[in-house]
C-alpha cells in the first residue's frame, strides 16, 4: 500500500495548522458559522442533527494495523467508542467536538490519514473494489490506478470547486465489486488485444434524486492516457455543469442532456487538444507507484489445507462461516476473508474500538499487515492461510465479527439516516435491524442464498438503495415515516436501477413485507442455486410485486 513521501507529510501539516487557526478563531466568535462552513468541510467536519462528524479518508478503502489501531484510539478518545463505515470506504466519527478537531486530525496524521476532500465540490475519496491485489478473477490492482488518481486529483487547481461533488471508482475484474457504472466515472480495467491494460470508461452515473447507469463512453483506453482523458471529462463537465441549479448540478445530468454520444463527442475534441504528455504519467512515475503495490511474500502452499477442510468438516458453525465469508483466492493456500459489521440486529457498518484493535491485530498476524474497507460497509482481510482460517473465526467471533452472513439477506447497506444525518427525512438503522431480526436464523439465510437489501432514509440515496436486489427509500409523509420498496436493482458489471413497487409502507409493515417477497422468491426459483435477482429477471416484477403488496390488497377488500 501507498506510503507517504515527505511532499504528502508537509501538505498534510500544513493543512492541520491552518484548520487549527479556523477552528480556534470559530470558538472565539471571530467567524461566523456561515463563515466557517466551508472552511470545516474541506477538512471533513459535518455538523449534523446532535454533533460535529468528521469523515476520514480511506483511498481505495486500504488500510494497514497501525491505522486501524488510530481509528480505534481515536473513537475511545473523542468519541463514543465506535466509528461507522461508509459506502465510500471510509469511516466517519458521529461525535466529535468542535474543539477536538485539529487534535484528531494531528493524530490522523501521525499514521498517514487526513480528512482531505471527503467533503465539498471536488474529487472525493476514490474507491475500488475491495478484494483487489486477492481476487483469482482480477486483470490489474484497481488500487494502483486509484493512487494515481488521487495524487492527480488532490489540490487539483481546476477541480477543487467543481459544480458538484465528484465520484470515481475503479475495478480490475471481470466481477465489478465496486459499482462503478453508478459513479461519477467508473473505470473498468481489462486486457487489450496486445495484452496490455486498457480501461472502459463509464461517465454520469449516479444515484440520488436522478438515478442513472453510466453510459460506456470509451472503450479500450490505453492505460498510459488514463490522465489526460480523464482530465478531458472534468475539463468538459466544469464547463457546461449546472451551478445555477443543485438539483442539476451533477454530471448525470450533463450528460443526459447532451447525450451519450454528444458528451463523448466533446470529451474525445477536448481530449485532442490537451497536452497529453505534461498530463499523463511518466512510466517512471507509473513503476514507483506501482512498487507500492508489489504482492506481499507468500508462502507456497498447497491449494487444499487438511487443517481446513477437517474444522469444516468437525464444527458446522465454522463452516457455515467459511461458506459465506471466505473467498478464493488467486494465490493457492490462501483465502479472502470477510468480516461482517453486520451482527443479527446490528447497526450496519458500526465497528467499537476493541472490535477495531482485534482487527488490526488479526491483519497484523494473518494478512500481511493490511485490511480493506467494502462498500458494502464490511471490512476484509485480503491475505489469509487457509490454515489459519479457523483461527481467525475463532477470534472474530470472540469479539461479536463471526456472523456468517456475506452476501445474505442480514447483510444490509444503511446510511445513518435519521438517527444522525440532517438531511435525512426517515430512519434507515431501525428498519436495517428490525429485517435483520426478522431473518435471524442463519440456516434460513443461507437457504436464501444471495440477496443484497439497501436502505436509504432520503433520495440523496447514501445506502445505494436503488441498485439492490430489494431497495428501501424512507420518505416523509406530512410528519410521518414511510417507506417505498424497489425491486430488482443491482449494482454489479451488469447494473440496473430498481423499479419502485407501489406506494410507501409504515416502518412497523416493512419487515413482513420483505418476508413476503422472499417466500415468494423461494416458491419460485428453479433451484437453491437461482438467486433472488436471477429469478427477478427471468419471471419479471409481477409475482414478487403481488406479494409485497398482498396484505394490503386483503385490507381493502
Amino acid at each position: 500500500m501507498y506510503r507517504y513521501d515527505e511532499f504528502d507529510a508537509a501538505i498534510v501539516a500544513d493543512r492541520i495548522a491552518e484548520f487549527r487557526d479556523q477552528v480556534e478563531r470559530r470558538l472565539s466568535g471571530a467567524l461566523s458559522e456561515d463563515q466557517f462552513k466551508p472552511l470545516r468541510l474541506m477538512n471533513g467536519l459535518y455538523l449534523q442533527l446532535h454533533a460535529y462528524m468528521l469523515r476520514v479518508a480511506i483511498p481505495y478503502g486500504t488500510l494497514n494495523s497501525r491505522q486501524m489501531e488510530k481509528l480505534a484510539h481515536i473513537a475511545r478518545t473523542y468519541d463514543r467508542g465506535y466509528g461507522h463505515f461508509t459506502t465510500r470506504q471510509n469511516i466517519q466519527f458521529n461525535w466529535i467536538k468542535l474543539i477536538d478537531a485539529p487534535d484528531v486530525l494531528d493524530e490522523l496524521a501521525e499514521v498517514e490519514m487526513h480528512c482531505i476532500q471527503t467533503s465539498g465540490n471536488c474529487i472525493r475519496n476514490v474507491t475500488a473494489d475491495h478484494f483487489a491485489a486477492a481476487a483469482a478473477d482480477e486483470v490489474d490492482d484497481p488500487c494502483i490506478w486509484s493512487e494515481i488518481i488521487r495524487q492527480w486529483s488532490s489540490f487539483h487547481p481546476e477541480f477543487s470547486f467543481l459544480p458538484r461533488k465528484f465520484k470515481i471508482a475503479v475495478t480490475g475484474a471481470e466481477n465489478d465489486r465496486a459499482a462503478v457504472q453508478v459513479h461519477d466515472i467508473g473505470l473498468h480495467a481489462r486486457r487489450g488485444g496486445d495484452g496490455g491494460i486498457v480501461f472502459t470508461v463509464y461517465v454520469g452515473g449516479g444515484q440520488g434524486r436522478t438515478p442513472i447507469v453510466a453510459p460506456a463512453i470509451k472503450h479500450g483506453l490505453p492505460a498510459g492516457e488514463l490522465l489526460s482523458y480523464l482530465e478531458a471529462v472534468l475539463r468538459v463537465y466544469n464547463r457546461h455543469g449546472r451551478r445555477d441549479n443543485l438539483y442539476k448540478s451533477r454530471i448525470k445530468i450533463l450528460v443526459a442532456a447532451l447525450g451519450a454520444e454528444e458528451f463523448a463527442r466533446q470529451v474525445e475534441a477536448e481530449w485532442a487538444s490537451a497536452p497529453k504528455a505534461s498530463i499523463n504519467l511518466p512510466e517512471a512515475e507509473h513503476a514507483r507507484i506501482r512498487a507500492y503495490f508489489a504482492a506481499p511474500q507468500f508462502k507456497t502452499l498447497k491449494p487444499v489445507n487438511r487443517e481446513y477442510e477437517s474444522a469444516q468438516a468437525t464444527d458446522p458453525e465454522f463452516a457455515r462461516w467459511a461458506s459465506s465469508n471466505v473467498h478464493a483466492h488467486k494465490t493457492p493456500g490462501y483465502a479472502i476473508v470477510t468480516i461482517s459489521l453486520k451482527p443479527i440486529g446490528g447497526i450496519p457498518g458500526d465497528a467499537t474500538a476493541e472490535q477495531m484493535d482485534a482487527v488490526a491485530a488479526l491483519a497484523r498476524a494473518h494478512s500481511f499487515d493490511e485490511i480493506r474497507v467494502s462498500h458494502e460497509q464490511n471490512l476484509v482481510l485480503p491475505h489469509v492461510e487457509l490454515g489459519a482460517l479457523h483461527e481467525v473465526w475463532r477470534a472474530l467471533r470472540a469479539h461479536g465479527l463471526g456472523t456468517p452472513n456475506a452476501g445474505l439477506i442480514s447483510d444490509i447497506i444503511a446510511c445513518p439516516g435519521l438517527d444522525y444525518c440532517d438531511l435525512a427525512n426517515a430512519r434507515s438503522i431501525p428498519i436495517a435491524q428490525a429485517i435483520s431480526a426478522r431473518f435471524a436464523d442463519l440456516e434460513r439465510q443461507a437457504h436464501i442464498g444471495e440477496l443484497k437489501i439497501k436502505i436509504s432514509g432520503c433520495i440523496n440515496a447514501c445506502g445505494h438503495h436503488h441498485v439492490g436486489h430489494i431497495g428501501i427509500l424512507g420518505v416523509d409523509k406530512q410528519g410521518e415515516e414511510f417507506y417505498q420498496i424497489l425491486l430488482g436493482g443491482r449494482g454489479d458489471e451488469n447494473a440496473r436501477l430498481g423499479k419502485i413497487t407501489g406506494k410507501g409502507l409504515p416502518a412497523e409493515d416493512v419487515p413482513d413485507a420483505i418476508a413476503r417477497v422472499v417466500e415468494a422468491y423461494l416458491a419460485l426459483r428453479r433451484d437453491a442455486g437461482e438467486r433472488f435477482i436471477d429469478a427477478y429477471e427471468r419471471l419479471g416484477p409481477r409475482p414478487f410485486e403481488a406479494a409485497l403488496h398482498e396484505a394490503r390488497a386483503g385490507v381493502l377488500a
